[in-house]
């Protein structure tokens, strides 16, 4: 049982990651982290795959060596914050907007604060 209830959470994580490639504040990285984390307990084979995979490949096994994020991941995803912050302030009224804005410093913060691989 808890070995569907990974593979399902291993998909419906693939699935955020997927989404969060094409919207800005969702994030895509550490939803394949997840996946991955999920498969290896699920289907050795889809873990497999996420670790050969040619763009997630290589931020998931910084990520298991040492919680190392890349320079060019952290200013990606200060930037997607950026254009979110951005969004939220033309498109959203207050005390809306203050939400993304939030979310973008927290976790900005934390992004900023891992080791670099």
């Amino acid at each position: 049982m808890r070995r569907y209830l990974y593979f399902i959470a291993g998909w419906a994580s693939l699935g955020l990651g997927t989404i969060g490639a094409f919207l800005p504040l969702l994030p895509t990285v550490p939803f394949m982290i997840l996946a991955a984390f999920c498969f290896a307990r699920s289907s050795p084979t889809l873990e497999a795959k996420l670790l050969d995979h040619k763009h997630f490949g290589a931020h998931i096994r910084r990520w298991r060596e040492g919680g190392a994020i890349s320079r060019r991941g952290k200013k990606a995803a200060l930037g997607a914050f950026a254009f979110s912050i951005v969004l939220a302030l033309i498109f959203s009224p207050f005390p809306w907007f203050l939400i993304p804005i939030a979310a973008a410093l927290i976790g900005g913060t934390w992004i900023w604060t891992r080791p670099e691989a």
